[in-house]
């Protein structure tokens, strides 16, 4: 459908190479969208580049310390004389450092912060100039469940990705009659390396995760897709300020 239809599009993918940022990304690749993918530099960004161009679009990866804003306005310059433009942000990179309250020191707390929110708002910071020019721009913030529940280990990623949701209230609401919606999607338990090096510290995650979820099944990286085409796209043009869920039902049982 020509609404959820991202040829001639341009957008930057934080972390976009491996897990839930891939998913996301394979997504607008394959609605359409050329993609940029930015963060530290590892082994899996050629092959993930190579299997973007499979879907017939342009792709590259943008080696960048995100939590450095001068290096998130080089990036995005870098992506803007390369693709020419910057149509859809999304900020996907982040970390988790597990710790019960009273063990976190201060440096793995900021440590935190400074990946899964202050890298964001530098990242919408840089891409604002461009969006507002041209009056028109998507920004996807990616949160987490986590925002809106709580458990024992995880205060400084918890209020992080709680502090990411009211980022993309404010953003959306200071920018949105310059054209630019801003929005958050809100994943629960995904099947990533991320949580699997989780479950090999909790044992009985797995079973947990699979018992209090209705749809029966952990979540993969492809089930961000759909609602980050929805939010990149012109059939979201009136939604800004919005988090989505997609964690299967899990949050639903309260």
């Amino acid at each position: 459908m020509q609404l959820f239809d991202l040829n001639g599009r341009v957008a930057v993918v934080t972390g976009g190479n491996t897990g839930i940022g891939f998913g996301i990304s394979r997504g607008l690749a394959a609605a359409g969208a050329a993609v940029a993918m930015a963060g530290l530099d590892e082994p899996e960004a050629a092959g993930a580049v190579a299997e973007l161009c499979r879907f017939g679009v342009r792709s590259r990866f943008f080696a960048v310390d995100l939590v450095e804003p001068t290096a998130c306005r080089a990036m995005i310059e870098a992506v803007e004389h390369a693709f020419g433009r910057v149509d859809i942000l999304v900020n996907n990179a982040g970390i988790v450092i597990r710790r019960r309250p009273e063990e976190y020191t201060p440096a793995e707390w900021q440590s935190v912060f400074d990946v899964n929110l202050s890298a964001a708002f530098f990242c919408a910071q840089a891409v604002y100039p461009g969006m507002s020019r041209r009056g028109s721009g998507k920004i996807i913030n990616v949160g987490s469940l986590l925002g809106t529940l709580a458990t024992p280990t995880t205060a400084a990623y918890a209020a992080s990705k709680a502090a990411i949701m009211q980022l993309t209230r404010a953003l959306a609401v200071a920018w949105a009659r310059e054209g630019i919606a801003v929005n958050a999607v809100l994943p629960g338990w995904i099947d990533t390396a991320m949580t699997r090096s989780i479950r090999e510290r909790v044992p009985d995650l797995t079973e947990r995760v699979l018992a209090r979820t209705p749809a029966g099944r952990w979540g993969r990286p492809e089930d961000l897709a759909g609602v980050a085409i929805f939010l990149a796209s012109a059939a979201s043009d009136f939604v800004t300020g919005a988090g989505m869920v997609v964690d299967g039902g899990y949050g639903s049982l309260g």
